[in-house]
């Protein structure tokens, strides 16, 4: 998808972006590489990768409608899931530090499964938070992403 098809989308989304903070300098340089497409969309962020995507953003010139939650560690990623399960988070790109132990890990992994289970896109990587957000299925009307389907196989 070139860029002229980023500027011309029509959907606005509400996406998450959350960054644990030996991945925050990794998702302010996605943000930034991003910022013609993410400033028309609402960004709803946990509260530290929120502000210094605000503060990376303002000093390009970028004006972005971002909304800060509490830290990740403080509640932040309990309430993006809460987001999440009320259908208010389109897509969420969480930039995972699979290196070192969270104090708060079963936050995450909640937050990851309320996007499995609410079929939202969870990108946990910048190739794949970038083939996401140029998706052209986001603004076609025929598409209906199709609901997960928890029950048994039988052959």
């Amino acid at each position: 998808m070139n860029n002229e098809n980023l500027k011309n989308m029509n959907k606005q989304l509400k996406i998450a972006l959350v960054a644990h903070d030996n991945r925050k300098a990794d998702m302010v340089e996605w943000a930034v590489f991003n910022a013609d497409m993410l400033s028309r969309h609402k960004l709803i962020c946990t509260g530290t990768t929120g502000s210094l995507i605000q503060k990376a953003f303002e000093e390009k010139g970028v004006i972005a409608d971002i909304t800060c939650m509490n830290s990740g560690p403080l509640g932040g990623d309990a309430e993006i899931a809460a987001l999440v399960v009320r259908k208010q988070i389109n897509l969420a790109v969480f930039l995972i530090d699979d290196l070192n132990a969270q104090p708060h890990e079963a936050d995450i992994q909640m937050l990851l499964r309320q996007c499995r289970i609410h079929n939202v896109p969870i990108a946990c990587n910048r190739y794949s938070a970038d083939l996401m957000i140029t998706s052209t299925l986001w603004d076609k009307e025929d598409y209906i992403p199709t609901e997960p389907v928890y029950r048994k196989y039988n052959r």
